[in-house]
């Protein structure tokens, strides 16, 4: 509502939507994922540029069965799936729609201007950060206190729900707290680091001030997690677990993802920029994400109760998120797990949450195409 200021990026009215089901107060809370947005370009929706979801806003009929990238994305959120079930299936859902480019972080009116000079600037605001406390306010007053909760989400919305969790966990108190962050990483990054070690510095620089990051959303989550270093962002999957011990978390992403790899690094390195052919480019965007993600597995695997679960590829979306229109090829062959495994893990398992990643991709390449796969990546 326009009263809790809750915008989307354009300006437009925020929307959420919640499906309840009766005698249960279990609850997930699913954030919709789909790219970001730091300049004229990708803000408005330019062709050619990887930009971000719902420039134009959110309509009131975006949960339709007319709207399968919304009502079918992801097994978490389909009540009745043909072959991928969960617990959650059966809980009250919270889908929350992405529409302001910030991964639900951001604090900041920017004003863009238009580098051809052709169109008014564009007026944008990163209210991600405002959006979540909105959406969490209405629930804490509408629904009951969850006895267990998940955050979850792919992309933007893993990204959302994790760096959201601590003070969504803090405000709806459920019994039981999970997360599941898929294919949103937040690596390390430490301010003036080198590039070799720490590939993804540049992007985090850039959103920092984009988003306004520095004015309000970082010091809001270090009042919450002691352990969190403003100065390097990936600080916050160590401060989550000190924090919240009880809590059974994840993270999950492919090795060969070229989606949030090439937001990453796409735009920030020349190499990359001026790569001679599309093959090149695509080599050097993996040598990164590669650095970043052996980092983040061996992290998590000193964190007992804060998961890892890093399969090869899979021929769906550009090998980015695993838990979108199925559980399935998101198997780690070599250790007989299937993402499954995983998942029970985090929302049913006793100890420490699973750690698996696999060595190779060769077994994953070598399946025969998925006919399902290759419509939604048609659509």
């Amino acid at each position: 509502a326009p009263s809790t200021g809750a915008v989307c990026g354009n300006g437009s009215q925020y929307k959420f939507f919640v499906n309840r089901v009766p005698n249960t107060r279990n609850t997930i809370i699913y954030m919709e994922g789909g790219g970001a947005c730091w300049d004229y370009g990708s803000c408005s929706g330019q062709s050619g540029i990887r930009g971000a979801r719902n420039p134009n806003g959110i309509p009131d009929d975006y949960m339709g069965l007319l709207s399968p990238a919304t009502s079918l994305v992801s097994p978490f959120v389909v009540r009745v799936h043909p072959w991928s079930s969960v617990k959650t299936q059966n809980w009250n859902m919270v889908y929350v729609p992405y529409c302001t480019g910030d991964v639900y972080t951001g604090d900041k009116v920017a004003v863009y201007s238009d580098p051809s000079g052709q169109n008014a600037p564009l007026v944008w605001h990163h209210n991600g950060a405002r959006n979540t406390r909105a959406v969490v306010a209405w629930l804490k007053n509408n629904l009951p206190r969850p006895t267990q909760m998940l955050s979850t989400g792919c992309s933007a919305g893993g990204t959302g729900s994790f760096n959201s969790y601590a003070h969504v966990r803090r405000d709806m108190a459920p019994t039981r707290g999970f997360l599941i962050n898929d294919s949103g990483p937040t690596f390390d990054a430490p301010a003036g680091a080198n590039l070799a070690l720490y590939p993804s510095r540049l992007l985090h620089t850039q959103i920092r001030s984009a988003w306004g990051l520095d004015q309000g959303p970082l010091p809001y989550l270090a009042g919450e997690l002691p352990g969190f270093d403003g100065n390097n962002l990936g600080t916050l999957y160590g401060s989550l677990s000190a924090k919240l011990p009880g809590d059974r978390l994840g993270h999950t992403h492919f090795w060969q993802d070229l989606n949030y790899s090439a937001y990453s690094y796409e735009r920030f390195f020349p190499e990359i920029v001026n790569a001679p052919d599309q093959a090149t480019k695509e080599a050097l965007i993996h040598a990164k994400w590669a650095v970043d993600t052996a980092r983040l597995n061996q992290k998590l695997q000193t964190l007992p109760n804060f998961g890892g679960y890093f399969p090869q590829y899979r021929a769906l979306n550009e090998s980015h998120c695993t838990t979108i229109v199925d559980f399935n090829h998101g198997d780690i062959q070599e250790r007989s797990l299937q993402l499954g495994h995983f998942i029970n893990s985090v929302l049913n398992g006793q100890g420490a949450v699973l750690d698996a990643s696999e060595t190779s991709d060769a077994a994953d390449r070598a399946k025969p195409p998925n006919l399902i796969y290759q419509l939604v990546d048609s659509l």
